[in-house]
C-alpha cells in the first residue's frame, strides 16, 4: 500500500477535526464526543484489526505514519491507544467496546499518570499477569493537576475487573511506549515547522533572527533531533506487534530523551509570545513533556535496554543490528 492513501486522507481528518480550536475546547470542557465520533466513522481505528474480524490488517509499521500524525496535531483522544486496544481485543475474541480506550500499566491496584484518560470510556490494563478490559467508571479518577491535562492517576479498590486476555510478550508497556514515541516525533516535526517559520517571520534589527548564526545552530541541532526522534519511532513500529522489548527501548529512549530539549529550543526561539496560553506553540511543548514521562522516561528504558544487553551473549553490533534496528519493510539487511 502507498504509504500516501493511508496518511493523505487520516491528515486531511485530523486537520479538520483537530484544530487548536477545537483541542482547547475539550482541555476546558473535558468533552470529546464530536472529535470522537469523527474518528470513530472513519474507520481507521481498526487499522491493526485482522482482516478476519473485520478490520484492515494493517502491521504496526503500516500505521506508523497515523501514529506520528496524531502527535503532529496533538490530537486530544487516544486514537492510538484505541487502536492497539482492539487489535488486541479482536485477536483474543473479546467483545470490543464503544468508546476510547487508554493504555496503562497498574501494580497494586495503582496506574500512574495516564493520558488521555479524562476522555476514555475504558482502559485496558495490564496488571503484571494479563491484560483486563475495565470500564473507567469502576476506577478512580484523579486529574494530575496540571493545567489544561487530561492525563490521570487511576487506581482500584481491589483489582481490575473485566474481560481478561493474556499480556503480550513486553507487556502493555512497551506498546504505550512507541505510541508515545511516535506522539513525539510527530510533535517535534510541528515544532520544527513552526518554530523555523517564526525565526523567518520575527525581525529585529532591520533583519529576521532566522538570519542569526546562532540560532540558525540552534535550528539545525532542532532539527537532528527531531529527525532522530521519527527514525526511532518508525524502527519501533518495525519492531512488530506486539513489538520487542528491545526495539520499545531504542524507540521511547531515543525519543523521550530529545523532546525537552525540542521543546526548550521552541520555547527559546519564540521568546515571550511562545509562553502565551493564546498562542499554540504551548499545545505541543507541554505534551512534549507528557509523553517524555509518559510509560517510562528515556533514563527508565536505558536501564531495560542495558538490561537486555547484558542479558543476550552477542556483539555490541549483532545486539543492535538483530535487535535495536529490527528489519524495515523494504530496507537490505
Amino acid at each position: 500500500m502507498d504509504v500516501s492513501e493511508l496518511l493523505d486522507p487520516f491528515e486531511r481528518l485530523l486537520a479538520d477535526v483537530s484544530t487548536p480550536a477545537a483541542i482547547r475546547a475539550i482541555e476546558a470542557e473535558g468533552d470529546a464526543s464530536r472529535l470522537w465520533a469523527a474518528c470513530a466513522q472513519s474507520g481507521f481505528l481498526d487499522a491493526l484489526v485482522p482482516e478476519a474480524a473485520g478490520g484492515a490488517g494493517l502491521s504496526l509499521a503500516d500505521v506508523a505514519p497515523l501514529l506520528i500524525a496524531l502527535g503532529r496535531h496533538a490530537a486530544p483522544v487516544p486514537v492510538a491507544e484505541t487502536m492497539v486496544a482492539r487489535a488486541l481485543l479482536a485477536r483474543a475474541g473479546i467483545a470490543i467496546p464503544q468508546g476510547p480506550i487508554v493504555l496503562a500499566t497498574a501494580r497494586g491496584g495503582f496506574a500512574g499518570a495516564v493520558p488521555l484518560a479524562l476522555v476514555a470510556s475504558h482502559v485496558l490494563v495490564d496488571t503484571g499477569d494479563a491484560l483486563v478490559l475495565s470500564a473507567l467508571c469502576d476506577a478512580t479518577v484523579e486529574p494530575t493537576g496540571v493545567h489544561n491535562d487530561l492525563a490521570a492517576r487511576l487506581s482500584w479498590a481491589g483489582a481490575p475487573s473485566g474481560p481478561t486476555l493474556p499480556s503480550p510478550e513486553g507487556g502493555l508497556r512497551a506498546i504505550a511506549a512507541i505510541i508515545r514515541a511516535a506522539a513525539i516525533a510527530g510533535a517535534a516535526d510541528r515544532l520544527l515547522d513552526m518554530t523555523v517559520s517564526y525565526a523567518n517571520e520575527r525581525v529585529q534589527f532591520g533583519k529576521p533572527i532566522g538570519k542569526q548564526q546562532a540560532l540558525q545552530q540552534n535550528l539545525a541541532v532542532m532539527a537532528e533531533q527531531a529527525v532522530s526522534a521519527r527514525l526511532a519511532a518508525q524502527a519501533g513500529c518495525a519492531g512488530g506487534f506486539p513489538p520487542s522489548l528491545q526495539a520499545a527501548a531504542v524507540a521511547k529512549q531515543v525519543a523521550s530523551a530529545v523532546a525537552a530539549h525540542i521543546a526548550n529550543t521552541a520555547h527559546a526561539v519564540h521568546g515571550a509570545i511562545g509562553i502565551s496560553e493564546e498562542f499554540d506553540l504551548q499545545l505541543f511543548t507541554r505534551r512534549l513533556h507528557e509523553w517524555r514521562l509518559a510509560d517510562g522516561s528515556e533514563s527508565w528504558w536505558a536501564q531495560v535496554l542495558g538490561a537486555l544487553r547484558l542479558g543476550v551473549d552477542a556483539t555490541s553490533a549483532d545486539f543492535v543490528r538483530l535487535g535495536a534496528a529490527p528489519q524495515i519493510p523494504g530496507r537490505v539487511a
